[in-house]
């Protein structure tokens, strides 16, 4: 048994405590787990996009201080009563959604959404006893979506861990606990393009390309990548996109411009922007009669999806998809396998690598637009 077990631990954190402000290094207390919750120390973890959304908090309810981070491995430190399937050692993934496993959302084959552990942005403490497991001299500091991983150690609910193979090297299937996976599965488990099929993407950061790469596996013939950078484009090419289309470009909408090239509609689009304006772009693009439309960016809180109904009486078909359909337990260990057997390479997504001294750079670097996933050390 480790010898911090049942303990408190101090160690450094990267603390958020206003909105837009630079992290500060910060020696936290993190309290030992209580009833389903586990400690693990964070080994490595990575900046998505939605920690810098939430960051900026311009579009969504701040809530400061905090500690940000949800893209992450590490190993189980200590378990907290009733947690029976994960054990000190163990390699785990964080998610920001969950599966108790006893929900109607979790019992069903179709969901991801658990009613107990589903995404809550707002809710900065643990679930158990509304408080928080962070602490500097007293005061709390709140977690984020129940991860907080830029922290050298943190407290997750059981349902919030996926236990994966311990051969796996966590510096690179750490981007599977939300960008990679998250674009992956809209395309394979929501879109799911046939062969030889048709789809666009937009938005080609890391989850869109992680959706280019879901239509590539699938067998697509023609990847349309829309993204208002142009510098995206020769990248976006390693992972499968045939063709390009910058809206500045145009007079007309993007979605006509679509319409035009593809006779009439793409068979699949996947958003990953969270932009108002791509999402109705993504759905009004696809095909009359059979296209599908999957939004995956968030959107701001105060944003409104308007289109014709006529669109959707034309048989197009518009679905949301939150991780990509994954259900975090049962299925991201198998998204893991997927990269150990080769079907999925994760290289690619990594462009950067900073000590966690440094993970303000990570911010600049995503800021400015510069690479996709910037993998943050937690030992250097």
């Amino acid at each position: 048994m480790s010898t911090t077990t049942g303990q408190v631990i101090r160690c450094k954190a990267a603390v958020a405590w206003e909105a837009g402000k630079p992290l500060v290094i910060e020696e936290v207390e993190v309290a030992p787990p209580q009833k389903m919750e586990v400690r693990i120390k964070i080994l490595f973890t990575s900046l998505c996009h939605t920690d810098v959304y939430f960051w900026e908090a311009k579009g969504q309810n701040p809530v400061f201080p905090r500690i940000l981070g949800h893209e992450a491995g590490g190993v189980v430190e200590s378990v907290g009563e009733g947690v029976t399937d994960l054990e000190p050692g163990d390699h785990v993934l964080p998610v920001f959604t969950g599966e108790c496993k006893e929900c109607a959302h979790c019992k069903s084959e179709e969901s991801n959404m658990c009613d107990l552990l589903r995404i809550n942005t707002d809710r900065g403490v643990m679930i158990h006893d509304q408080k928080s497991r962070f602490s500097i001299n007293g005061k709390p500091i709140f977690h984020f979506v129940g991860t907080s991983t830029f922290s050298e150690y943190t407290v997750v609910h059981v349902g919030c861990l996926a236990k994966i193979n311990p051969l796996a090297p966590l510096d690179k299937v750490c981007v599977l606990s939300c960008g990679i996976s998250t674009g992956l599965g809209a395309t394979l488990n929501v879109a799911k393009p046939k062969k030889g099929s048709s789809v666009a993407v937009f938005g080609l950061g890391a989850v869109g390309l992680a959706a280019a790469e879901g239509a590539r596996i699938a067998g697509a013939s023609r990847i349309i990548g829309v993204d208002l950078n142009a510098n995206r484009f020769e990248l976006a090419k390693k992972f499968g996109v045939t063709e390009f289309v910058n809206p500045k470009d145009y007079k007309k909408p993007v979605q006509e411009v679509i319409a035009e090239m593809t006779n009439g509609g793409v068979d699949r689009s996947v958003e990953c922007t969270g932009h108002i304006d791509a999402m109705i772009s993504a759905f009004e693009c696809v095909h009359d009669g059979w296209g599908v439309a999957v939004l995956v960016g968030v959107p701001h809180k105060d944003a409104v999806f308007k289109t014709s109904p006529m669109n959707l009486l034309n048989e197009r078909t518009l679905k949301g998809t939150f991780f990509g359909n994954y259900k975090p337990r049962s299925d991201i260990p198998s998204v893991v396998e997927k990269y150990m057997n080769k079907e999925l390479e994760l290289e690619k997504f990594i462009t950067h690598e900073v000590p966690f001294s440094e993970i303000n750079k990570a911010f600049d670097l995503m800021l400015k637009g510069e690479g996709l996933r910037c993998i943050i050390r937690m030992d250097a």
